[in-house]
């Protein structure tokens, strides 16, 4: 097994790596590789499987509560022999023996984690133990999408994995802020005192066809606002930016991670920042310039500015996004007026 490399001064030595479980032969980087996707009927979960199950040497096991996922994004695989769905919750422990674990399962958008914050928190911390619990038993690497809400209403601009965050521990956005930095330390304490092999992307923005419709998050927003003649909510004050990654960018960089020979935390996002004013003009332009743009007041704990410090990921992964908002942005509205039954005008 080739030696663990750390991109952060806080990753000390750790024990070696657990030896796979006799119930599996197989060992990474070769073929056959058996891999649990937990969260993966999700909207980024569904396109990782579908990347994975390309490859005609793996084997895909997806384990989803179905929360925020849904199974018709893997109606293409259900019934193929490498395939298996198992509807699960991650608060619960999971016995399947296999060789890589991605870590996707949590509530994502806003609306549904402030919903039911402790079913949350609970998925992020008890989810990511049972799922480090099986990584240790069975000799898995994992991987955990971590996010850029673990750096908050950031004070230093771009961010870099080294900078530790302005985060309210308290908010109504805490239970995903927080529980997300609960489960990087936990990864990292797995790491270090039993020798787990860890992997922790902090992914950005992401955006593509299968986002929910209604899931509050303002890619998904303005484009269903736009398809549906409706006006553009923009929260006030609309100068807050964020950066945008195109889903099947987002896909790459974890799996370069998943096979690369780094820790992390690792940023995957696209540098590309907007201002909400910016992108509103954008989804207005390219999907329906009769549409208005309304100021709407904002939710709490809404963060100023995000944009990744992606140097990282280009030197340790040789990854970088490849699309551009305006070349991703009208996929996904072909995506949501198929779903919406809304045709576009002739």
């Amino acid at each position: 097994m080739s030696k663990e490399v750390s991109n952060g001064d806080h990753n000390s030595a750790a024990k070696a790596p657990p030896t796979p479980s006799p119930l599996r032969f197989s060992k990474f980087f070769q073929s056959n590789m058996r891999i649990l996707v937990t969260g993966g009927a999700g909207f980024i979960g569904s396109h990782l499987v579908d990347r994975l199950m390309e490859n005609e040497k793996n084997e895909v096991i997806v384990a989803d509560n179905y929360f925020t996922g849904s199974k018709d994004n893997l109606k293409k695989w259900i019934g193929h022999p490498r395939f298996e769905l198992i509807r699960h919750d991650v608060t619960e422990p999971l016995l399947v023996e296999v060789d890589q674990i991605y870590h996707l399962a949590c509530p994502a958008s806003p609306i549904f984690y402030k919903y039911n914050p402790v079913k949350t928190i609970k998925t992020n911390v008890i989810g990511t133990l049972n799922m480090l619990g099986l990584a240790k038993r069975v000799g898995a690497r994992i991987l955990l999408t971590s996010t850029s809400e673990v750096y908050g209403d950031p004070l230093i601009h771009p961010q870099t994995e080294s900078y530790w965050g302005n985060v309210n521990p308290i908010g109504v956005r805490s239970c995903y802020d927080e529980g997300k930095r609960v489960a990087e330390t936990l990864m990292f304490d797995y790491h270090r005192q039993h020798g787990i092999e860890i992997r922790i992307a902090r992914i950005f923005n992401t955006y593509g066809p299968r986002m929910n419709i209604d899931d509050g998050r303002v890619v998904s927003n303005f484009i269903a606002q736009a398809i549906r003649n409706e006006p553009l909510t923009v929260q006030a004050p609309g100068t807050q930016t964020r950066s945008f990654c195109y889903v099947s960018d987002m896909v790459d960089g974890l799996i370069r991670l998943m096979e690369g020979e780094n820790t992390g935390p690792i940023n995957i996002g696209n540098p590309g920042e907007f201002t909400m004013i910016e992108l509103a003009e954008n989804v207005k332009e390219l999907i329906n310039p009769e549409v208005e743009i309304i100021s709407v007041e904002n939710t709490p704990d809404d963060p100023r500015q995000r944009k990744p410090d992606i140097t990282k990921a280009k030197e340790l992964l040789g990854w970088e996004p490849k699309i551009k908002l305006r070349d991703g942005l009208p996929l996904m509205e072909e995506d949501f007026r198929q779903r919406l039954g809304v045709p576009r005008k002739n």
